[in-house]
């Protein structure tokens, strides 16, 4: 049996789909907080179980019987992250669970001016001293995000951040379909595993990408830190927000995110989508 928590949400719902066409129904179970909201999967005939990170007891019945757990990060703004992530692995290794994969990110450290890393890096921990098999997927930024991180370029030409640095920007499709591949495999992946697309662009080049995209003139500049929060601000955007992504630039000047690794490509049997991809993909004519 494979459990999945998180798959109303868009990266496990899609690796749930993947193990779909693979697996009969019966072979799945899927654990949401809100159980009308996977009705499309009880549809299929998958089990659908109710369960909470802040509900430790409810989480050991939602996980029992599983072969393999695979285990969303959480996304709740306002909750204790780690604790929550401390009451899902509590729960599986109380439920007997076989395996967890945990949905980490690449850069997981406690020292990363990027908060969601420190998270990672202490949920990793906690798998490490669970005792229980344990696969964590340190995911490359999701390629999505660069709609919004490299800010309205198409409108102003300029691509403006607080600092710059390169990044393995990986589709959260991509990323979805190797999950269900190691979930599918003979034989299982042990410890952190990072699943990157092939390049890491700096901000700098996303800005010459989308010049050659849209074919018109696209510039980057780095400004402080203080002013582009200020402008941020000004327009609109929630300071705590913007204080919170400010950690991601800071991480990628470090270097956090530069790694490349071909596991993702391997798993895929292709070539994983890439920035340019979705740069292309956002021009609007």
């Amino acid at each position: 049996m494979i459990t999945i928590t998180g798959a109303t949400g868009a990266l496990n719902g899609a690796t749930t789909d993947h193990l779909l066409e693979r697996l009969p129904a019966s072979d799945v179970t899927v654990v949401t907080r809100d159980p009308a909201r996977a009705a499309r999967f009880a549809e299929q005939g998958v089990t659908v179980r109710q369960g909470d990170y802040d509900d430790p007891e409810g989480l050991r019945a939602a996980f029992a019987g599983a072969d393999q757990l695979l285990l969303v990060s959480s996304n709740d703004p306002v909750g204790d992250t780690i604790g929550q992530h401390r009451n899902a692995v509590d729960a599986a290794v109380a439920a007997g669970v076989g395996r967890i994969l945990y949905t980490s990110h690449q850069g997981a450290g406690v020292g990363s001016p990027f908060l969601p890393a420190q998270h990672h890096a202490a949920t990793e921990d906690m798998l490490a001293a669970s005792g229980l098999p344990w696969t964590s997927l340190r995911n490359g930024f999701y390629a999505h995000s660069i709609q919004w991180m490299t800010g309205p370029w198409q409108a102003t030409g300029v691509v403006s951040v607080p600092a710059d640095g390169p990044v393995s920007w990986t589709a959260r499709e991509d990323a979805a379909e190797a999950a269900a591949q190691i979930l599918l495999a003979a034989e299982p992946l042990d410890g952190p595993v990072t699943l990157t697309a092939s390049e890491a662009p700096t901000f700098e080049d996303l800005a010459r990408t989308a010049a050659a995209v849209s074919g018109a003139p696209v510039r980057s500049e780095v400004v402080d830190e203080d002013e582009w929060v200020a402008r941020a601000v000004a327009g609109g955007q929630d300071e705590r927000m913007v204080r919170f992504l400010l950690g991601m630039y800071q991480a990628a000047a470090q270097g956090r995110f530069a790694g490349t690794d071909p596991l993702l490509r391997d798993l895929l049997g292709r070539e994983p989508v890439s920035a340019r991809d979705v740069l292309a993909g956002t021009v609007t004519a």
